[in-house]
Formats: C-alpha cells, structure tokens, sequence
C-alpha cells in the first residue's frame, strides 16, 4: 500500500517530507499528537501557536493523510484531531531527531528521554539495517537512484553503485 502525500511534485523523498513535515510547529504539533493531545484547544495551550497558525498547520495535516478530523462534539462543532497510519508511521522519525539532539548533552543536561515502559531504563534508539543489524550511519549504506527515478535523480547519483563499499 502507498501512502500519497500532496505536496509539490518531487523526486526526492527528504524534500517531500520536509514540505509536509518540516516546519518547526508541525514537528510540535506531532509531538503532542503522540502524547496523546488531539484537541485544538489542547495543541494550542501547550504549544503557544496563534490560532490561525494552528488551524493552517492541522489544515495540512489533514490534506496530506498524517491526522484525520473528526467532530466530537455537535454543538457548537468541535473536532479532534487523530493521527492517521501514515501520521503514526512517523514517530521514529521524530524519536530519531530527538535522540540526535540528546546525544549532545550529558545525561543530566536532558529534559526528556525516551525510556522503556516496563522498565524505566532510558534506552537510545538506533536506525539499522533490519537484515543485517549494522546501524545505517555506516558509510557502506547511501543514497542511490531508485526504480523510479528520473533523469536528475539518476544523473546525481550515477556511478554510485561502484563506489559502495564491498560486503565483509
């Protein structure tokens, strides 16, 4: 199944996601969808954003799939705001950037840390290669054309394929 996401017509996939994803109050709004916030009123008083703001940000949202609007009250009409499967999807993405930040600082200089549950342990995430378990910052993985690729995305990374690292 693939998940079309309206936005300007780009071959990259970073371009794509930061058009839909990339402004500082979506990344906010996300943040407080994952915590389980799906109410105007609940986005606006944690994340301070003018209401005009906040209503084109979740505007976007909606159009591009990442939460769907639904009425929870009648009258007057009053919607939450619910992350869809493609909205849910991104949550190692924003797990991943927080992280890299946390990763700078020293364990007593967080203000928020991802922990497991069950434990209480404070665990740091790691974006790997599913069949091979090596961490994709690894310089053997790169960027590279892919099927459907057009002519500048295949001019850009021609070539690449050799310069990839052998397996070892």
């Amino acid at each position: 199944m693939t998940a079309h996401v309206r936005v300007e017509d780009r071959e990259c996939p970073l371009s794509t996601t930061m058009a839909v994803v990339g402004e500082w109050w979506t990344v906010l709004i996300l943040h407080d969808c994952f915590d389980g916030f799906t109410r105007f009123d609940q986005f606006q008083a944690n994340i301070g954003l003018s209401s005009s703001m906040l209503t084109a940000r979740l505007r976007t949202l909606v159009e591009n799939g990442i939460l769907t609007k639904r009425p929870y009250r009648e009258r007057p009409v009053r919607h939450e705001y619910l992350l869809t499967e493609l909205g849910r999807s991104l949550r190692p993405v924003l797990v991943a950037m927080a992280a890299w930040r946390n990763a700078q600082l020293a364990p007593e200089e967080r203000a928020m840390i991802l922990v497991d549950t069950g434990t209480g342990r404070e665990v740091e995430p790691a974006v790997i290669d599913p069949e091979t378990g090596r961490h994709v910052a690894d310089p053997r993985y790169a960027f590279a054309a892919g099927p459907a690729a057009g002519e500048p995305m295949r001019s850009r990374y021609a070539g690449r394929e050799r310069q990839l690292a052998p397996e070892s």
